[in-house]
């Protein structure tokens, strides 16, 4: 069992953004994944499981928030040179 983190939205926000609580959950989810690799709080793998996504489609969103992603360790280049 995951702790869960609970995060009110104002209605006008949703309305603002056009989406449901739901798909605001999961870009919410990303972006912090992606700030907290960025900032180096987290590697990779473990932004990726913050993100709930497979690690191929965390690295393909870095791009589309302007983050470097071949901030990879040496480590972690390997592992994914074993997984291709």
């Amino acid at each position: 069992m995951m702790p869960q983190i609970t995060l009110d939205v104002p209605e006008d926000i949703l309305l603002a953004l056009k989406s449901s609580p739901e798909t605001i959950g999961q870009e919410l989810r990303m972006v912090a994944a992606v700030e907290l690799f960025e900032l180096g709080r987290l590697s990779s793998g473990a932004a990726t499981r913050l993100a709930n996504v497979p690690r191929v489609v965390f690295l393909s969103h870095l791009a589309d928030y302007g983050v470097d992603t071949f901030r990879l360790t040496e480590e972690e280049l390997r592992a994914d040179a074993r997984l291709a």
